[in-house]
């Protein structure tokens, strides 16, 4: 039973990921999160809570992301209702992914290494 609620958790995931990517590019209206993707969504155990990833394209307009998706959090949340049709709707908590910048940092440092032998 254990895995059969581990898949079913990380299919809602996908289905929050996949939403929440296609509500930032036709619901929410904010130029500000124009090049914002999430990446990653984790679920509490009991589904209740949702820590959702994200990343912009560019870094420079990252500080403005972030006080966008705040604000557009809870209009996120009432949309995610209408399009899930579950129960309840977890409560999101938006980050910010640094994945990409730090493994741009790493190829940059293997190219230099190479480069300097």
């Amino acid at each position: 039973m254990a895995k059969k609620n581990l898949f079913k958790k990380e299919k809602y995931e996908e289905r929050l990921l996949n939403e929440i990517n296609s509500l930032l590019r036709t619901s929410i209206k904010d130029a500000r999160l124009q090049r914002v993707s999430v990446t990653k969504v984790e679920l509490s155990p009991d589904f209740g809570y949702a820590t959702i990833s994200w990343d912009t394209f560019d870094s420079h307009t990252r500080g403005d992301a972030k006080v966008a998706i705040e604000s557009a959090s809870g209009k996120i949340r009432s949309e995610l209702a209408k399009v899930l049709e579950v129960r309840h709707v977890p409560s999101l908590s938006f980050i910010y992914d640094n994945q990409f910048e730090e493994e741009k940092k790493i190829m940059d440092l293997l190219k230099s290494e190479i480069k300097g032998d």
